[in-house]
């Protein structure tokens, strides 16, 4: 496999496409469906098909932390409605804010790295997509 040069399967630099595969995603997922085509079709881009792979790994992580949130946010509901005082509701509130500025910037990080042509690991996802893209 290559390391980091060269044109991806799409025709496009493979710095342009790593980059792409987190930025398309704040346009209605379209980093999904490009992520998705760089796998497939590119088999010799290192830099391309990691960062793919780690941008497939952010949507589930997204879904996941969401779903988390939505059961917190039920029984800070029931837990406060039940004391009279909103502070679990509160507390759950600063969690989702906190977690979701940091895969905000961890999404901004990788993709600049992306973009910079450097295979740039998240952590605990980073590992996986490594393994993935070999």
């Amino acid at each position: 496999m290559q390391n980091n040069a060269g044109k991806s399967a799409l025709g496009l630099d493979a710095n342009i496409v790593a980059g792409l595969c987190y930025v398309a995603n704040f346009v209605c997922y379209l980093g999904l469906v490009l992520s998705i085509i760089t796998i497939v079709t590119d088999k010799t881009n290192k830099l391309a098909r990691f960062h793919a792979f780690q941008s497939l790994l952010l949507i589930p992580l997204g879904i996941i932390l969401g779903i988390v949130y939505a059961v917190g946010f039920f029984i800070g509901a029931v837990i406060d409605s039940a004391i009279g005082f909103p502070i679990f509701m509160l507390l759950v509130w600063l969690i989702v804010v906190v977690i979701g500025l940091g895969m905000l910037v961890m999404t901004i990080i990788a993709a600049v790295k992306g973009f910079q042509g450097e295979v740039y690991k998240l952590p605990i996802i980073g590992k996986f997509a490594d393994d993935f893209s070999n």
